[in-house]
């Protein structure tokens, strides 16, 4: 059986070399590389798309590697595993910046702001009932959250339902279509963080920090089957 190869796109932004660890460990029989060219990302069998900082920086920088359309063109047809900024790039908009985003899925990305909104992680209850509406939340999120699946994904197998996920975070999708949903978490409110369409399965959190579920889940996109 051939070993599967494994673009980790490389455009200048975002934790490449602990991603591409994270990934040999979990799937050693593969062949892992980082593609900063376009032959690189056309020649693999799946793909994964890390990203880190500014939106507006990643969007110059993907699209000044002539990456872009790359990018495209594999989202429509290869296994694409979207990391951090990388799952926000695959939407239309950022508030970050107006940073306008590759579109591949309906939606924008928005800011935390700064307080909670209407619930907290006790059972949902409504904050006001409990005097936390004004409750400030540091921005970024950062740290570990429970991740809700909210609907079955080869790439959740054999990871526990609100299983510890590593975020490190500022900004988190909002869907147009909620069927794109499979994760959320609780920072103040419920949020996206996962988000899985086809042949693309995207996170908000770092699968590389986020110990064994998170190499778990690199070794099931490895795996998946379209």
């Amino acid at each position: 059986m051939k070993s599967p190869s494994i673009a980790i796109v490389d455009y200048g932004m975002g934790n490449l070399y602990s991603v591409a660890r994270a990934l040999m460990h979990a799937a050693p029989h593969a062949h892992v590389y980082l593609a900063s060219d376009v032959a690189g990302i056309k020649s693999a069998d799946r793909i994964v798309f890390p990203g880190q900082g500014a939106m507006p920086d990643c969007m110059r920088n993907l699209v000044q590697s002539g990456l872009s359309d790359a990018i495209l063109e594999a989202a429509s047809s290869k296994p694409l595993l979207g990391v951090c900024v990388g799952e926000q790039m695959l939407f239309e908009r950022s508030e970050e910046g107006g940073a306008a985003c590759l579109g591949i899925f309906p939606g924008n990305v928005k800011r935390f702001q700064g307080k909670r909104f209407a619930t907290t992680a006790a059972a949902n209850t409504p904050a006001a009932a409990i005097g936390l509406e004004n409750e400030k939340l540091k921005v970024p999120h950062m740290g570990w959250s429970r991740v809700k699946q909210t609907r079955h994904h080869p790439v959740w197998q054999g990871i526990p339902d609100d299983a510890y996920f590593y975020f490190v975070h500022s900004y988190y999708v909002v869907p147009a279509d909620n069927s794109l949903t499979v994760g959320t978490a609780l920072y103040g409110d419920v949020f996206t963080c996962a988000v899985a369409r086809d042949n693309i399965f995207a996170v908000q959190f770092h699968p590389e920090k986020s110990a064994d579920h998170g190499l778990r889940l690199y070794r099931n996109f490895v795996e998946w089957r379209i």
